[in-house]
């Protein structure tokens, strides 16, 4: 196949449009013969790192493990001290606490209560 011309420019290598301009022929390059149709995708994608930009985004946040108030602290301290309950729950109340502090910016004391009731049974 490569023998015969191209169908685009009829083996000139050029082409030209109605106001008189005329460029290389994109099918062929300007060789004037039918390139080989290979049947292959070419990608055209970037894959050089020097072609990606940096991100601006900051790096990720440390997941809190502790409060961060007083009053949370001192209620995970007493959690963390109680040999009553799980480690589970230990685990969970303390995230609860840490989780709160985020939304409400400090323990209320309906929270402080609320919390203290899980931890401690009542004795009926």
């Amino acid at each position: 196949m490569p023998s015969e011309n191209c169908g685009i420019c009829g083996g000139d290598g050029r082409i030209g449009n109605s106001f008189g301009l005329t460029t290389t022929c994109p099918g062929c390059h300007g060789s004037g013969k039918r390139s080989a149709d290979t049947g292959l995708f070419h990608d055209v994608t970037k894959t050089k790192a020097s072609h990606h930009r940096g991100t601006n985004k900051t790096a990720a946040v440390e997941k809190q493990t502790w409060p961060s108030t007083t009053e949370g602290a001192r209620l995970a301290s007493e959690i963390r001290d109680n040999s009553s309950c799980a480690s589970e729950t230990k685990a969970r109340l303390t995230q609860e606490i840490i989780e709160h502090e985020s939304s409400h910016g400090l323990c209320t004391q309906t929270f402080l209560k609320k919390i203290r009731k899980q931890v401690r049974p009542s004795l009926r």
